[in-house]
Order: structure tokens, then C-alpha cells, then sequence
């Protein structure tokens, strides 16, 4: 009997030991998981270059894992970078660890195999996740040669489309169990109404910009600094600093002084919004044809973003309410309401003072991309693709 408790003793000292070297060495939750797609398979590559090397002057911290998947003109190898702080401004010195051969980037199913490559080997509590490319919004200029509405790679000639961001957005919640913290766009045009839609019940918090971004994109050295600082920042905080941030560093900051837009949404606001721009678009539908002249000249004198079609919504309630109409229009109110909601930081430059964080697809002239819009979530929940076809006719 002592020999079997002697045993008994020894063999639970060993399975003891045994579960704490394991624990020891399995991944350990930090507070974010910041995970950047930066699609550099095109002319944007060498600020590409720049963004990772201001990445690395913070660094990932004891709090903060930066993880990066970075696609280059100069190298056919697609790499995954955990990003460390370096002092060396010459190059991206963070140690890759995978490398994939003519990876392609426009494909939204390694976006989404990147984000579950991370989560898995970078495990947090919370995780922001951002596609850095080239943007148009939800749809392609028609004079543009090459479509995209994101993460164009000129390397395989394919993107990731607005309805494929929302199947990517939902099979990361699929993985993760829940919605995805923070997304952002590191793009062009992005941040649209439509975009968010094909997201909706699968991202908390939506960060971009609705106009045209400068090359150089994201302040991501002064960014992390701060957000280094204050690793317990909520989603919501998080997308706020960016936004911040992004506006300081193009009036006078580290990128200079330059026009740009950028805001952060709170997306389970989205229902309210819908309900509330479903019913300005049915009160608007039952106009007269003199009121009908008005409301499309007021679409031409709202804000708009690079594309004539891509127009602020803010602006465009602000501007019809000067608008005389014989029946009394309740739902501006209620949408001017459920947007200052949703919209929790508008952070522009000067020239854009009309701009007031969201855009919204407007055409003044029917187009073909009516009949892609009817399918988007958006416009299944709104029926706004009726007021845009009453406009534009």
C-alpha cells in the first residue's frame, strides 16, 4: 500500500508538472490583436514599405500583437510579419513568419485565411482587423480600366468585392464566435453605407475614410503610440483615436497638412438607421414633379467624394430640409437623429465642412450598377435603390 500511494504521488507530481510547462508555453491573450492585409501587389508598394517601417517604431508590446501580411512589387513572396520595434528606418527589419509564393491578395478567402492564421497564433481579447490597398467604395468608376472596389492585386487582376467583404466579415465571426471588434479600410472611399451593410450583425465598429486617402494612408507611428500607451482602450476608444489621429496627422502632423476625411461608426446603430432612411425614402417617393425638380437639385449641391454618385448623407438631409415640400417630410428628422448615433467621431479637414462621416450611394443619371445595388444588403432592407431610380430617371 505505501509503495502504491508512493506511486500515485509520482505520477500526479508528473501530469502536475507536465500541465504547467504546457501552460507556460501555450499563447497567452493579450488586450488587441491588430491584424493589417496590406495588399502592396501594385503601384502603392513602396508606401507599403513606409506603413510597416512606421509600424515597427512601436512595435507589438506586451499588450498589442501587430501582425501583418504583407504583398510587394519587389518580391514574389507574400509574407507574414510579426511586427517588432526596430530603430532601423531603411527597411522593414520584422521577422516574417510565413512566406507564400504568388499569394494572391485579391482574393478574399486569404483575407479571411489571414485572419484566422492570426487569431490562432496571436490570440486577444480583442481584435482589430484592416484591409490596406487601393478603394472605390462599393462600386468601380465606369472609366475605370481596372474594377475593384478593394485590394486590387494587378499581380492575379482580381479584388475583393463589397459583397465578398460581407461573407469574409461573416465567416471571421463564424470563427471567432462572435462580432469582430474594430474593421477598417485603409482605402479609398470606403466608408459608405453600403460597405458597413454587407457587415452588419458580424463588426462592432467601422473606421475609414469617405474621400480619397493620400498614399501615405494611416499615422500608424503616432496610432500605436498612443494606443500602446493605453492598451485597455475599448473598440469603441480605439476607433475613435484613429480617427483622431488620422486628421492631426494631415493638419500640420507628420504627413503635413492636406484635405482629408475620416470617421468611426458604431454598427449596432445600423437598425435604426435602416428604419429611419427606409421611411425618409417612402415619404420622398410621394412627391410632386415640381418638388421632384428640387430634391435633384439638391443631390447635385450635397458633398460629394471624388464620384459624383458617392454623396455625404448628412449633408443631403441637412440641405432638403430647406426644401419646401406640401407634405411635411418626419422621417429627416428621425434620419438626422439615428446617423448623429451611429457616426461616433467626423474628424475632416476644413475643405470638407459639409462632409459628416457617412456616404451613400446617389446616381443623378440611371446606371448599370442599379441592378448590382438592388442585391446588396443595404438595399434589400431599405428599398433605397427606388429613390434612386425616382432621382436619377
Amino acid at each position: 500500500m505505501v509503495l502504491f500511494k508512493t506511486a500515485m504521488v509520482s505520477i500526479f507530481f508528473l501530469l502536475t508538472t507536465a500541465s504547467m510547462v504546457a501552460s507556460a508555453n501555450a499563447p497567452t491573450d493579450k488586450e488587441w490583436t491588430f491584424l493589417v492585409f496590406v495588399n502592396g501587389h501594385n503601384n502603392l508598394s513602396p508606401f507599403a514599405d513606409r506603413n510597416i517601417i512606421d509600424m515597427e517604431k512601436v512595435g507589438s508590446t506586451k499588450d498589442i500583437n501587430v501582425v501583418v501580411e504583407w504583398g510587394s512589387e519587389s518580391t514574389t513572396k507574400t509574407k507574414r510579419l510579426f511586427i517588432q520595434k526596430s530603430k532601423d528606418s531603411s527597411k522593414v527589419t520584422s521577422p516574417s513568419v510565413m512566406e507564400m509564393e504568388n499569394h494572391d491578395m485579391g482574393d478574399y478567402k486569404n483575407f479571411v485565411n489571414f485572419v484566422k492564421w492570426g487569431v490562432k497564433n496571436y490570440p486577444a481579447k480583442h481584435y482589430f482587423v484592416s484591409i490596406w490597398n487601393h478603394g472605390s467604395g462599393w462600386h468601380r468608376n465606369l472609366n475605370q480600366i481596372k474594377p475593384m472596389d478593394i485590394s486590387y492585386d494587378d499581380s492575379s487582376g482580381h479584388h475583393i468585392t463589397t459583397e465578398q467583404m460581407g461573407v469574409a466579415m461573416s465567416e471571421i465571426k463564424q470563427m471567432l464566435g462572435r462580432n469582430l471588434d474594430v474593421y477598417g479600410s485603409d482605402a479609398c472611399l470606403m466608408q459608405m453605407i453600403e460597405v458597413a451593410g454587407e457587415m452588419k450583425g458580424d463588426v462592432d465598429f467601422f473606421v475609414g475614410s469617405q474621400e480619397t486617402e493620400p498614399g501615405e494612408g494611416w499615422p500608424y507611428f503616432p496610432f500605436l503610440t498612443k494606443w500602446a500607451a493605453k492598451p485597455t482602450l475599448t473598440p469603441s476608444e480605439v476607433s475613435v483615436l484613429l480617427s483622431k489621429e488620422y486628421l492631426a496627422s494631415y493638419s500640420g502632423g507628420i504627413y503635413g497638412t492636406r484635405p482629408v476625411t475620416f470617421s468611426a461608426w458604431d454598427l449596432s446603430q445600423l437598425d435604426g438607421a435602416y428604419a429611419a432612411i427606409s421611411n425618409l425614402g417612402k415619404s420622398l417617393l410621394d412627391i410632386n414633379n415640381t418638388e421632384l425638380a428640387e430634391l435633384k437639385k439638391t443631390v447635385r449641391s450635397t458633398q460629394s467624394f471624388t464620384y459624383a454618385d458617392y454623396a455625404d448623407m448628412g449633408d443631403f438631409l441637412k440641405r432638403l430640409k430647406t426644401v419646401s415640400f406640401s407634405k411635411n417630410i418626419l422621417a429627416l428628422s428621425e434620419t438626422q437623429e439615428a446617423l448623429s448615433k451611429l457616426i461616433i467621431s467626423t474628424d475632416n479637414s476644413p475643405s470638407f465642412k459639409n462632409a459628416t462621416g457617412i456616404s451613400i450611394w446617389m446616381p443623378r443619371y440611371g446606371n448599370s450598377n442599379q441592378t448590382r445595388y438592388d442585391e446588396l444588403k443595404f438595399s434589400k432592407a431599405t428599398g433605397w435603390n427606388e429613390l434612386t431610380r425616382f432621382i436619377s430617371k
